[in-house]
């Protein structure tokens, strides 16, 4: 009996541990930045501006500013995915200059040599940030920005809605919720006591009455293609499935349907 106890105690020891470690260290596992200082934006997009940002609680972000080769009918926000930094939303900012859009990438906090630690209400931040740059430094009309979410940035760009509603939304590979993913990765945990930051995607888009795209890949091995559905079904949003795509393949990142979605949300077009 005294041995059961003990493997008993041992097993609540190591249980309890993982728990806290999990709780202490969960925002490591939650964003992936690449922390390295950007190049100029020039070196890797002709004609594109470094601009910085500012936030409400006082830190200076990193961005691109892209404009096209003639006038913009409409500027596109990008709020990034978990990982990386601007330099792998370049490609997409190229295609959306070639199709006559303006884009402005930019960096969390603590990402692309940002100062910071991201979080759920920091990214928030960082995201106003963005979008007042748009419209106070550069004078874009709000109903002329299209916001463009790839997985985590999804979270992102619908908070930024529910306050400044835009000309349109694309969600590429969103989450129900972040704790719909986490129970995905770590079935063993319980994911949805302990996640501090929670980017509730699924019932933020239900409240927008914003068109909406969402764009997924039906091989997506990180967001669960079926999530992305539940998505836009609760944003009665015109849904692009891309066969046999995964979560970063180019096709998703880059590709033409991805650069259609966003064009065809340009105010006044048609298709």
């Amino acid at each position: 009996m005294a041995v059961a106890v003990r493997v008993l105690l041992v097993i609540a020891v190591v249980v309890v541990v993982v728990l806290a470690l999990f709780w202490a260290f969960q925002r490591r596992l939650i964003y992936l930045p690449d922390t390295a200082p950007v190049p100029a934006a020039a070196r890797v997009l002709p004609g594109a501006e470094d601009v910085r940002l500012h936030t409400t609680d006082g830190l200076e972000l990193g961005g691109w500013f892209v404009r096209p080769p003639g006038e913009a009918p409409a500027t596109v926000l990008v709020a990034n995915g978990n990982g990386g930094s601007r330099t792998g939303r370049a490609p997409l900012a190229a295609k959306l200059a070639e199709a006559g859009l303006a884009v402005l990438l930019f960096d969390y906090r603590g990402y692309g040599g940002n100062p910071g630690d991201p979080s759920e209400d920091g990214l928030a931040l960082d995201v106003r940030a963005a979008h007042r740059f748009l419209v106070e430094d550069r004078r874009v009309p709000p109903g002329r920005i299209i916001f463009y979410g790839e997985s985590l940035g999804c979270a992102v760009v619908t908070g930024l809605a529910r306050d400044h509603p835009p000309a349109g939304l694309v969600l590429r590979s969103p989450f129900v919720d972040l704790a719909s993913v986490g129970a995905e990765l770590y079935p063993y945990l319980p994911v949805r006591l302990l996640l501090r930051d929670r980017f509730p995607v699924r019932d933020d888009v239900a409240r927008l009455r914003v068109p909406t795209v969402v764009v997924l890949g039906d091989r997506d091995s990180v967001v669960p293609p079926g999530q992305s559905r539940e998505v836009a079904a609760a944003a009665s949003a015109r849904l692009v499935e891309l066969p046999g795509a995964d979560h970063n393949d180019p096709v998703l990142v880059e590709g033409p349907q991805v650069v259609d979605a966003v064009t065809a949300l340009i105010p006044g077009a048609t298709g």
